[in-house]
């Protein structure tokens, strides 16, 4: 037995949602339930609202594509749309505007219509035009001058592939579902300030504790023992403690370390270390320093 599945399920329920504006009322503005199917009536054979079991000999709905021929199932793969009359933006919006929006964006070939094998549809209500991705057909029976009818490819309804992106992105274009705002970027400075007064790893600690104790440990290493103002050393047995026991610290041997420092620090690895854009201002001087 032919059955409506769950994806154009979904595009009818949303297309009720925002067309069918009274829906305790049954009125020609509004796109009510009994104008938006799926299945076709017993008496419908052949065609994409029929599923397996209805299709007929060379039915056009299977045998045009193998997108067809491999997604048939039970499942019928059309739904049609009836008439309404909405306003929203300024302006009023209809079954003729909706259809030629729809096509528009299948001859675009817009990523979400790439299910989508034919729209039959009026621009006017009275003539009947058929847009065909296959390119095999151009027109359709008069009944489509007051109802839109889209074939999908079978294949797309056996996967259970969301239907709804194109509808959607038509009720959003005539204003009936609002965009939801894009939300504030962050200032990368003040993410950045936050990490750092926030984020060390280690609860209840900021990097500024961090920067404090690297600040105390600098003053310590370069000044003298038991100067003023400088924090003691570091705890005994700590890494750092070992590691200035084995430097001999605090008897450092200056002429040692100074000897030691001038073989490291040479005229090639100053020239190096001199930035290129400040090279030339060092080369003048020196030669100013020579001639003086």
């Amino acid at each position: 037995m032919t059955r409506a599945p769950a994806n154009l399920l979904a595009v009818r329920s949303l297309l009720l949602t925002h067309l069918n504006v009274d829906p305790k009322t049954v009125r020609d503005a509004d796109l009510e339930p009994a104008e938006v199917g799926i299945v076709g009536d017993p008496a419908h054979r052949g065609g994409y609202h029929c599923g397996s079991d209805r299709v007929v000999t060379n039915d056009y709905s299977v045998v045009e594509s193998s997108r067809d021929r491999n997604g048939l199932t039970l499942d019928a793969a059309a739904l049609d749309v009836g008439g309404f009359s909405v306003r929203s933006g300024g302006r009023t919006h209809t079954l003729p505007s909706f259809s030629l929006w729809c096509v528009g964006q299948c001859a675009a070939n817009a990523a979400d219509t790439r299910d989508i094998r034919e729209i039959i549809y009026s621009p006017d209500g009275t003539t009947v035009k058929r847009w065909d991705r296959l390119g095999k057909r151009t027109s359709g029976d008069s009944s489509h001058r007051w109802h839109t009818h889209f074939s999908f490819f079978r294949d797309a309804i056996k996967a259970g592939r969301d239907q709804r992106p194109l509808f959607r992105r038509y009720l959003t274009s005539i204003g009936l579902i609002e965009v939801a705002p894009t939300p504030p970027m962050e200032d990368p400075e003040m993410e950045l300030s936050d990490r750092l007064k926030r984020d060390t790893g280690r609860p209840q600690r900021t990097v500024d504790d961090v920067l404090a104790d690297l600040s105390n440990l600098r003053n310590w290493l370069v000044s003298a023992p038991n100067s003023p103002g400088v924090v003691d050393g570091p705890a005994p047995n700590s890494p750092l403690a070992a590691l200035l026991a084995a430097a001999g610290r605090p008897a450092v041997d200056v002429p040692a370390l100074a000897t030691e420092v001038l073989r490291v620090l040479t005229p090639q690895a100053i020239a190096d270390a001199i930035p290129a854009s400040l090279a030339k201002e060092v080369a003048d001087e020196l030669a100013r320093r020579l001639v003086a």
